[in-house]
């Protein structure tokens, strides 16, 4: 209710024009029946009330009702009207240059010349007390003067004073608005990239997995007639790889999920898995050989998971598109990185563009591949090694090491 209140003003200003010019023209022609009777007892009726005064005040008063479009031509006119009631003969006080001080609060309210604002207030209260002077000269300080003139200065800097409240809240009102749009792209932001982060897991997944349960099953229906043994071992292997399939991808689209699920998930693979995802592509037929130099360190959770679907991602390339039967896994820790190599001997089907191949050719495994690396600090390299064969090569951010060696980036 108090806000309600508060508002009001704002909301009606040309009904609080309205009664302000009436309450100061009927103020201006009240004070021009009083007259100082000497005796130092104030003010008293002396006289009938002037139809000169009520006319000048009138004008006066009409004149704020424009104050907020041209407060410094209101201005001008009430500081004249309110000489002009002196030259009559008439007391120039508070009462009848009333229109005056609101004209100069005014001036400093919605002035657009700070200067302007600044000086006209002080060019308008000297102006009535000349007038007010040559009325009646002695003597020089009254109360009436001095209230005058500090009327209006202190009118002038109460409206200044509000000029810069009003400054200031826009200033907020602006800062909020500023920030409640970075808010809203900092968010839409975060899900673009929680997006993509989502649909690198699930392509490494299905592409892992898929190549994982392509090879088994074309080895089962192989092994099927001559070796029917081993070809239900294999049975159960591709019933395993598509379980886990299924587990990884529900723990990946679950996070698409609005609501929290009191399923714990499982946790984020990495390099302490490695030795199961090399044993998954080597019950495919895949030969595999791992070579670890130096001394391992750990790496910060989103680096190891990118080195983990690194070397998944390479794997699974391997086994669909190199030809080949063997590949070979390097590591090697340095001070500052992890240098991860892939490498195939050099099938027939080794070739840079290899994968799921996007629209400039590059294959989107590749590419997947390249962001997961960039987006911990590293990057990475693809395509024929030294020895014709295909090679994955990335380096990986490693975390500093509580104590700093001389070792440089070569173990």
């Amino acid at each position: 209710m108090t806000a309600e209140w508060s508002q009001w003003p704002r909301r009606h200003s040309r009904a609080v024009d309205v009664v302000v010019a009436v309450l100061l023209c009927a103020l201006a022609t009240y004070a021009s029946r009083l007259a100082d009777d000497g005796n130092g007892q104030g003010p008293i009726v002396v006289r009938p009330a002037s139809l000169a005064v009520f006319g000048l005040a009138a004008v006066a008063s009409l004149t704020l009702l424009s104050r907020r479009r041209f407060p410094r031509t209101v201005l001008v006119v009430t500081t004249a009207c309110g000489i002009g009631i002196g030259a009559m003969g008439f007391d120039v006080s508070i009462l009848t240059a009333g229109a005056a001080f609101v004209a100069a609060y005014s001036l400093g309210l919605w002035s657009s010349d700070l200067r302007t604002a600044k000086i006209a207030p002080v060019i308008s209260g000297g102006a009535l007390l000349i007038a007010s002077l040559a009325h009646d000269f002695t003597p020089v300080l009254t109360g009436g003067r001095v209230t005058l003139i500090a009327g209006v200065l202190v009118a002038g800097a109460f409206g200044e004073a509000g000029r810069n409240r009003r400054n200031y809240l826009s200033a907020l009102h602006a800062r909020a608005e500023l920030a409640e749009r970075t808010r809203e792209e900092e968010a839409r932001q975060r899900v673009g990239e929680e997006r993509l982060r989502i649909a690198r897991e699930l392509h490494d997944i299905v592409a892992h997995h898929m190549a994982l349960a392509h090879a088994q099953a074309s080895t089962a229906a192989y092994l099927l007639r001559s070796q029917p043994d081993q070809a239900q071992e294999m049975l159960d292997q591709l019933a395993g790889t598509t379980t886990a399939a299924l587990r990884e991808l529900k723990a990946t689209v679950g996070l698409l999920r609005e609501d929290d699920s009191d399923v714990p998930l499982e946790p984020t693979p990495g390099l302490t898995q490695l030795a199961e995802l090399l044993t998954s592509f080597e019950r495919t037929g895949l030969t595999l050989s791992l070579s670890i130099t130096g001394v391992p360190r750990p790496l910060s959770p989103g680096a190891d998971l990118t080195a983990y679907r690194i070397i998944q991602e390479a794997l699974t390339n391997v086994t669909k598109h190199a030809g080949t039967a063997a590949a070979t896994v390097r590591l090697v820790y340095s001070r500052l990185v992890l240098t991860i190599s892939v490498t195939d001997d050099g099938g027939a089907s080794s070739e840079p563009g290899r994968g799921e191949q996007g629209s400039d050719g590059r294959g989107y495994g590749l590419i997947g591949m390249n962001e997961r690396a960039v987006s911990v600090g590293g990057h990475l390299r693809a395509g024929r090694g030294p020895d014709g064969g295909f090679e994955v090569t990335t380096e990986l951010p490693l975390e500093p090491p509580k104590i700093f060696d001389h070792e440089d980036r070569t173990p």
